[in-house]
């Protein structure tokens, strides 16, 4: 091989690498991820959390249904909060590893606030997470909604996404072939893509995160990522004060 040849290879290595880059870094910013001067990646808070954001109002019919599949708090609580999330969405990661804690100890344990939670897939990996959720057991199935939002780079940015949720739902008790059969069950995956459309169609529903609020003002909707600090002042005008105590 002559050395020009050798350079002209180096050279269409180098060219190779910087494109990978360009493209990962794209990549990775459109997911939420950034790089660190270290290397390291990680998840960019949520920067369009908007400050003093107003929910609009809803008019949902009188015999719609909502989900009501998975929730945490009391049934009976004054508020009711649906949130509409991907488990691929990285605002919806910030939402349940930053901002809920804070909403369940303030509200949720206090039995102020009950929170439904509704798979929105926007991708097909986001799909199958929400497949094998259904599938864990009842007591799991938050546990396991929070370990998909921690672990949501390992899987999202794997080659075989699929392959990693199913570790993830075997170390919830979900052995490898209820794990296959959880990933073709058609009846939850038109539960699931059902509750999907009657979001767009009935909540209004246009991206994730998405909430909508049930409380005595009826239902209004906030669309996007928020701050706990929007939350927390939105629900102090929706409870009573004498169920602040």
């Amino acid at each position: 091989m002559t050395f020009e040849n050798i350079i002209k290879k180096i050279s269409s290595f180098i060219a190779a690498v910087a494109v990978f880059f360009i493209a990962a870094g794209m990549y990775l910013s459109w997911k939420g991820f950034v790089m660190t001067d270290g290397g390291e990646i990680v998840l960019v808070k949520s920067a369009q959390a908007q400050d003093l954001a107003l929910p609009d109002k809803l008019d949902v019919p009188a015999n719609y249904v909502m989900p009501d599949e998975h929730s945490l708090g009391k049934a009976n609580a004054p508020v009711t909060l649906y949130e509409y999330s991907s488990f691929g969405c990285f605002h919806c990661a910030d939402f349940h590893l930053d901002t809920l804690p804070l909403l369940k100890e303030k509200y949720i344990d206090k039995g102020l606030l009950r929170l439904v939670f509704v798979v929105f897939p926007i991708d097909k990996a986001s799909m199958d997470g929400a497949l094998l959720a259904e599938c864990v057991a009842p007591d799991k199935y938050f546990p396991f909604v929070e370990v998909l939002f921690e672990k949501q780079r390992d899987w999202s940015l794997s080659r075989n996404p699929q392959k990693v949720l199913m570790q993830y739902a075997a170390l919830s008790g979900l052995g490898q072939e209820k794990a296959k059969a959880c990933l073709k069950n058609d009846e939850n995956a038109r539960e699931i893509l059902t509750n999907r459309q009657n979001g767009v169609t009935q909540m209004k529903i246009q991206g994730t995160p998405s909430f909508v609020i049930k409380s005595k003002d009826g239902f209004e909707i906030l669309q996007g990522a928020q701050s706990f600090e929007t939350f927390d002042e939105i629900l102090q005008q929706k409870i009573d004060v004498k169920n602040k105590n």
